[in-house]
């Protein structure tokens, strides 16, 4: 195992770390990419209709598929500025006017609409109340605006509730179902185009964002060409190799038997790494040549061994898949793909061989990240289970960095709880200057919140354990 990650070149390390920053290299072999033709509706991408066909699935649940994010607004705010610019940057993605409708009695469409003149913006004004009670009114208004469900045929997708804390403090708490949103889109996208067009807008100035050369409807069309024959055949032979065997599923043991069907609820848990252990972790990674997210996966897969005692352990990530290439790395939409990484952890292997490991496991993930989980599930005829997904329950991700915004703004996600969640444990993690900042979603029908903070605590003293001596053996470190 260790001679197979040293051999990783330097070549592939460098786009593994691309990859992590949320720099993507082109597509190798792609066809160009064209504007559409506008007689016709555009179908959806391959991860959006994944999306789009669990939703209809699970109509009557949860939401899990709503996204929440909080912007934060530290000094005056101009109310109708910030409207000015929510509907400027729904004029430029028309992914956020977009709904979803069926042709031919099953076939799903995009649709997507004019832009609009003006845009439905709760505004509450908390400023008259207790101060010591204004933080937790601004999280109940919020979460009124998580709970529902959306409509994906009727729209809108995104919520906004504007929160004045004091004439000081603003929140904009938005909501957005999942489809027309990813992780590049709530970390970057929106905080810093938001930030830039306020800036102009409130000084009387005009946009100063270039217009977007190609739209997420483009890239919708431009996947489902290239994607076939022998793109989609070398994917799906990389994924049969990788899942080869005897697939085991995770034994975490839950604080209750898991139902016999999903329930998909979902509530959060917010935690943060010290600054002091995020440093370590970040030069053991600079000093490893892996990234950050290796690290943190390696971490995470020790845990779960030391938890199951399974030596053949497979968590999820969301992989960009479509970011690759250029013209959509500044588009809103839904560019992700849940992908499968298996960790080998038999042989009582160094942590620092499961960095390497890690690595590796990962670099190749991405780059085959494009079929579809669920048409994959198909392609390598795995029992369908009521109560689980066939390939993994547990999912670590490593969020895009948040630009440098100007003074006054910030941004934080998964504030807020909408009460629904896909995944069994879904641990979101943001490298922040003081740092690592993380939301634990969980499903509370299987685990305890007391059950979640020992986990995020056991982790946390296994990665300083970790980081201090990489050297150890797996067993040394449980």
């Amino acid at each position: 195992m260790a001679q197979d990650a040293v051999s990783l070149s330097e070549t592939k390390r460098n786009l593994l770390q691309k990859y992590l920053r949320g720099e993507f290299p082109q597509a190798l072999g792609a066809p160009a990419i064209t504007r559409r033709s506008r007689e016709n509706p555009p179908p959806l991408s391959l991860a959006q209709q994944q999306v789009w066909l669990r939703s209809e699935m699970t109509s009557g649940m949860p939401p899990l598929y709503n996204e929440s994010i909080t912007i934060y607004r530290t000094g005056p705010l101009d109310v109708a500025a910030l409207q000015r610019s929510c509907i400027e940057m729904i004029r430029r993605h028309e992914a956020w006017r977009t709904t979803f409708d069926t042709v031919f009695g099953a076939q799903p469409v995009q649709v997507i609409h004019p832009a609009p003149a003006e845009i439905p913006l709760r505004v509450v004004d908390l400023s008259a109340a207790p101060e010591a009670t204004r933080e937790t009114a601004a999280l109940r208004l919020a979460s009124e605006e998580a709970r529902p469900s959306f409509d994906l045929k009727h729209g809108p997708l995104v919520r906004a509730t504007l929160v004045t804390l004091s004439d000081q403090d603003h929140r904009l708490f938005l909501t957005m179902h999942q489809i027309i949103v990813d992780g590049i889109s709530v970390y970057d996208i929106i905080p810093s185009e938001l930030a830039t067009l306020y800036e102009a807008f409130s000084t009387g100035r005009p946009s100063p964002l270039p217009e977007l050369p190609v739209q997420f409807a483009d890239f919708a069309l431009w996947q489902r060409h290239w994607l076939q024959e022998e793109s989609l055949a070398n994917q799906v032979s990389f994924w049969r190799k990788q899942l080869a065997g005897n697939l085991s599923v995770l034994q975490w043991p839950g604080d209750r038997p898991r139902p016999a069907f999903q329930t998909y609820r979902g509530s959060i848990k917010p935690f943060t790494l010290p600054k002091r252990l995020t440093e370590a972790l970040r030069e053991l990674s600079q000093r490893e040549g892996v990234s950050l997210f290796a690290t943190l996966l390696a971490g995470f897969a020790t845990l779960l061994y030391c938890y199951t005692g399974q030596d053949d352990i497979i968590v999820g990530t969301l992989a960009p898949t479509g970011r690759k290439r250029s013209e959509f790395q500044r588009l809103l939409g839904y560019f992700l793909n849940p992908v499968a990484l298996r960790t080998d952890l038999s042989g009582n292997p160094t942590f620092r061989e499961l960095l390497w490991q890690s690595q590796e496991v990962t670099l190749k993930a991405l780059s085959n990240d494009d079929v579809p989980l669920e048409y994959l599930v198909q392609e390598l005829r795995l029992t369908p289970d009521p109560s689980r997904h066939p390939l993994f329950q547990v999912v670590i991700s490593l969020a895009p960095n948040v630009p440098k915004l100007p003074p006054g703004w910030d941004m934080t996600p998964m504030d807020v709880e909408s009460g629904g969640a896909r995944w069994d444990l879904y641990l979101e993690l943001n490298d922040r200057p003081d740092g690592i900042i993380g939301r634990a979603q969980y499903n509370p029908d299987l685990f305890d919140v007391a059950t979640i903070e020992k986990m995020l605590e056991n982790l946390q003293d296994l990665l300083g354990a970790a980081a201090s001596n990489p050297q150890q053996s797996l067993f040394a470190l449980l």
